[in-house]
């Protein structure tokens, strides 16, 4: 939760995602590859990461993406098989 906010944290961080959300539906009505999309907001959030964390904690959260993805955890949220 953010310093001065009176927001529990899962309603912002479910406001976050909703507005993330909406920033990747647009991106792509304005025609912007899925991948570029991705690597755009991976880069924007590792920057932000990097202001507000510890190296340490950017690998933690950085390998716990790598065993989801390894897990298959990602396209189960994705609704498709894995592979």
């Amino acid at each position: 939760m953010q310093a001065g906010s009176d927001e529990p944290p899962h309603a912002t961080l479910s406001h976050a995602g909703a507005v993330v959300d909406k920033a990747i539906e647009y991106m792509m009505g304005q025609n912007i590859g899925a991948v570029d999309i991705a690597s755009a907001l991976l880069g924007g959030s590792l920057a932000l990461l990097s202001r507000t964390v510890s190296d340490e904690a950017i690998v933690s959260i950085l390998n716990n993406a790598i065993a989801s993805v390894r897990g298959g955890e990602l396209h189960g949220m994705a609704g498709k098989p894995p592979g």
